[in-house]
């Protein structure tokens, strides 16, 4: 079903649009506090991490901007394009010379002086290329084993690309969120199942090839056996998020970012929000971004009742992909799951990452436009109806 096109950029859900902005201002606030010591002493510039995560909040806002532009339909019929152009990113950064190696991953491509990570566009692109697979097989997605197999064939190559690089992080969410979407499009469950029997243990052979591998995924479980080595990151976690208690030690009060935690801008810039404001400041955090993934939900819903199927599944996608990168990162931080190398969506310093995830929620604020000028346009009907026929009446009369 086609939507009338929106009113105004700016009739927009301001509920949504705000706590977009609050999560932004928050990771503002924490990368400059965590960054602060380790930019200056890196770059001789105090606020050079902060300066680039606002030139990534500009173009952020620019490309949010332009998606909210864009109709939905505009990119249900060019998600085949989109694939191809997913794919090809994928396969460009891992040839020699083009894509640029940091910290033994492949997964930056180098444009005009930006460095890009691949796997942030690309995962977008094929969100929309399986909600839209999803709509044109809606009817037939359970029927046999082949309209299963065919996405998933597709996201099979995608996740060898990216664990090519390597990106296991990346990968998994990938798989995840292309198998919630084709769940809930109708696929059986006991696909699912096959499926990830074949998963766990095309993982584990992967994990048992290489020695390292297997270190690194069995290591949070004890990091204190190599507390120097191995286990160094975790452990300097663990003793930020512990040192917070209650009410945390004060904003730009981390000892832990002081040089002691890697990355504490980074992937680990949850351990410094837990340093700095405790217990309270993290279940804060944690609500916000459970009030994102519930609206998107919601706004998935609501397409999916108005039949707008394509607009449903990206809505629900996008939730599945920020509440799993969420629960990810946390998780890391507090040693209850291996390292991944995912940024904490709009906190995290990741200009990639920032500027994919505000197209992404970009596209949320798209939908729900649309959802409600269909609901306006259908009360204007109504009324209009209901207009002709007190006319026709007064005529009679």
């Amino acid at each position: 079903m086609s939507a009338p096109a929106a009113k105004s950029p700016f009739d927009v859900d301001w509920g949504l649009a705000g706590l977009v902005l609050l999560l932004l201002a928050i990771g503002i606030v924490m990368l400059t506090s965590a960054s602060i010591s380790v930019a200056e002493n890196s770059t001789g510039h105090p606020f050079y991490y902060l300066v680039q995560q606002l030139t990534a909040v500009g173009a952020g806002a620019l490309a949010a901007f332009f998606v909210l532009r864009t109709p939905t339909g505009t990119w249900e019929r060019a998600a085949p394009l989109l694939l191809v152009l997913a794919v090809l990113l994928l396969v460009a950064v891992l040839i020699p010379g083009v894509g640029r190696e940091v910290n033994g991953s492949t997964r930056w491509l180098s444009l005009a002086g930006v460095n890009i990570q691949v796997s942030e566009p690309a995962r977008l692109m094929v969100l929309m290329y399986i909600s839209s697979y999803a709509v044109r097989h809606r009817d037939d997605m359970g029927a046999s084993l082949r309209d299963f197999a065919r996405p998933m064939a597709i996201i099979a190559v995608i996740c060898a690309l990216l664990l090519a690089e390597p990106d296991f992080g990346a990968t998994f969410v990938m798989l995840l969120i292309s198998m919630s979407v084709l769940f809930i499009a109708g696929v059986p469950l006991r696909y699912f199942a096959g499926l990830c029997v074949i998963v766990i243990l095309g993982l584990t052979a992967l994990a048992v090839s290489a020695p390292y591998r297997l270190a690194r995924l069995t290591g949070f479980t004890n990091p204190w056996e190599d507390p120097f080595g191995s286990g160094f990151q975790l452990t300097q976690s663990l003793i930020a998020i512990g040192s917070g208690e209650w009410f945390g030690a004060g904003l730009g009060n981390s000892v832990q970012k002081l040089f002691y935690l890697p990355e504490a801008h980074t992937d680990f810039v949850f351990a410094v929000i837990a340093e700095e404001f405790g217990l309270i400041g993290v279940v804060v955090l944690i609500a916000l971004y459970s009030l994102l993934v519930w609206r998107a939900i919601t706004i998935a819903l609501d397409a999916a009742s108005r039949e707008r199927f394509f607009q449903a599944y990206l809505a629900f996608g996008i939730a599945v992909w920020q509440g799993a990168q969420v629960f990810i990162n946390m998780g890391v931080n507090m040693g209850i799951l291996p390292t991944k190398g995912l940024t904490l969506p709009l906190v995290s310093y990741g200009r990639s990452s920032l500027i994919i995830t505000l197209a992404a929620l970009a596209l949320l604020l798209r939908i729900d436009m649309e959802n409600r000028g269909l609901e306006s346009h259908a009360v204007d009907r109504r009324r209009s109806g209901k207009s002709r026929k007190a006319s026709q009446r007064s005529k009679r009369k």
